[in-house]
């Protein structure tokens, strides 16, 4: 077995999409997300969004993207805002545009490397273009699946999702974050370990094709993972093994082998 060192989520090593690449799929999936919702039932709820309806996730698209370019703008904190407080203007298609191109522009103006706030501590400020593009990425899923509409999420893109979901979880379940999302607590372990198998994304320099996930005392640990043998084994394309972890789909539709109940308990606390 070969590994690469644990990760932390301030490392690009193991990015899929650099930075312009990282732009591009946000500007394509907010267009993705905008075609899957115009035809649409607004009022009704989200099946993968039970808590919300269609007009409150639309919402939240804007309002995240211009929320996270203010943080970049300037560096510093500011309070998450309420998704409930985002009302779709008229001309919902064109603000959501404005607000992916100004996420990037932002980014492209301060400088993808310059530090900011996050919520797990200064990051570069690409961190956000990459949290704004997979957010957006399953929030398009989302909707497609409200509209009963196709989707299909490029392997690489979906790859990229996963890394970044991974890492940060990692952080999430350390003691010190438990005020963040206490329910991530349970993913620590005693040594348990859970590989992430893609079948679909080519091998290319800095590509993660596999992932191994260690539950410790500690916290998560993973690694860029090439073979061996854990006690479950999840495998699949890309997108359904992305959209298994996110709990957008059931884990039927991705091959588990080995100790299927850590699988169960790992989507029961890693909601983000």
């Amino acid at each position: 077995m070969s590994h690469r060192p644990d990760h932390d989520i301030a490392d690009d090593t193991d990015q899929h999409l650099d930075t312009d690449q990282l732009a591009a799929a946000l500007v394509e999936q907010t267009t993705a997300f905008t075609e899957a919702v115009a035809g649409a039932d607004w009022d009704a709820p989200v099946p993968t969004c039970p808590a919300w309806q269609l007009r409150v996730l639309v919402g939240h698209i804007g309002q995240e993207h211009r929320w996270m370019s203010d943080i970049v703008r300037t560096g510093g904190a500011s309070p998450v805002p309420d998704p409930h407080h985002a009302e779709p203007p008229a001309d919902w298609r064109g603000w959501l545009r404005d607000g992916a191109a100004g996420l990037v522009d932002a980014v492209w103006t301060v400088g993808a490397d310059t530090p900011v706030w996050t919520f797990v501590g200064p990051r570069p400020a690409r961190f956000w273009l990459r949290r704004a593009t997979h957010d957006t990425t399953l929030h398009r899923v989302d909707a497609a699946l409200h509209a009963a509409v196709p989707y299909r999420l490029p392997p690489r893109l979906a790859a990229d999702a996963i890394t970044e979901l991974l890492q940060l979880l990692r952080l999430l379940a350390l003691p010190a974050a438990e005020g963040l999302r206490p329910t991530a607590a349970k993913l620590r372990g005693q040594g348990e370990t859970m590989r992430i198998v893609t079948t679909d994304v080519g091998t290319s320099p800095h590509t993660v094709t596999a992932w191994l996930v260690t539950r410790t005392p500690e916290g998560l640990t993973w690694q860029s993972d090439t073979g061996g043998v854990a006690d479950v084994e999840v495998s699949g394309t890309a997108q359904d093994l992305l959209l298994v972890l996110a709990r957008r789909l059931p884990p039927t539709r991705v091959s588990v082998d080995g100790q299927a109940a850590l699988l169960h308990h790992w989507l029961e606390h890693s909601l983000l």
